[in-house]
């Protein structure tokens, strides 16, 4: 346990900003997990609503330093292609 003072308000940040991260990279991947079922099933209006959804918590949670811009970058890219090979089959 911290004994200074600075420490101790260290900890205090260091708890409330992983839990933060926490809610923020879970509701991420449970909307994810949305867009990859609406793409499995097939359903395209469905789908495109979901990557809306999708892309705007992927921006976000980049913004407030939970994801690395790349990392971002790199899911967005995977999930519009995974998009647009359901919309080249159609």
């Amino acid at each position: 346990m911290p004994t200074s003072l600075s420490a101790k308000k260290r900890l205090r940040q260091n708890i409330k900003r992983r839990l933060r991260n926490r809610a923020i990279k879970s509701a991420l991947r449970t909307q994810t997990r949305k867009l990859r079922e609406a793409i499995k099933e097939g359903n395209i209006n469905t789908a495109n609503e979901q990557m809306i959804i999708t892309v705007k918590k992927i921006d976000k949670s980049c913004a407030k330093g939970v994801l690395h811009k790349k990392t971002a970058s790199r899911m967005k890219s995977r999930l519009a292609n995974a998009l647009s090979k359901l919309k080249g089959e159609k």
